[in-house]
């Protein structure tokens, strides 16, 4: 019997996980109801951000789990790489977030070969 799953992540800020969604390329949909896919049967959940109607993100109190029917999972990579990618750019949308409202500007982006990604930043001081 299949059913939603949830995996724990420590992504925490909604702003910067709904700009990492759409930057690599997801629509998100807020506030949803993830329904069961045809021929199962069990607990629907509320989620805050969902990316279809089987995939979203519930807000725990402390972090954001991702919620899945995971023998349903049609998103173009595997679960892990899928949290993977995610992880990596909430983290790239938080820092942009948080340089930002220190007065920073993000002189250049970087990806590099090894997947890594480089972040300039500056301030000029009066």
């Amino acid at each position: 019997m299949s059913h939603f799953s949830t995996i724990k992540t420590k992504l925490q800020c909604k702003e910067s996980l709904l700009s990492a969604l759409n930057t690599l390329g997801h629509e998100t949909k807020e506030d949803a109801l993830l329904i069961n896919p045809q021929g199962h049967d069990h607990k629907q959940w509320n989620v805050c951000v969902a990316l279809n109607d089987e995939v979203g993100f519930k807000w725990t109190g402390e972090q954001y789990e991702l919620v899945a029917e995971l023998d349903a999972w049609d998103l173009d990579v595997p679960v892990s790489r899928f949290i993977d990618k995610l992880t990596q750019q909430y983290a790239i949308e938080k820092i942009k977030r948080q340089t930002n409202e220190e007065g920073y500007v993000i002189e250049s982006e970087a990806r590099n070969v090894n997947g890594s990604v480089e972040l300039l930043v500056s301030r000029w001081k009066h």
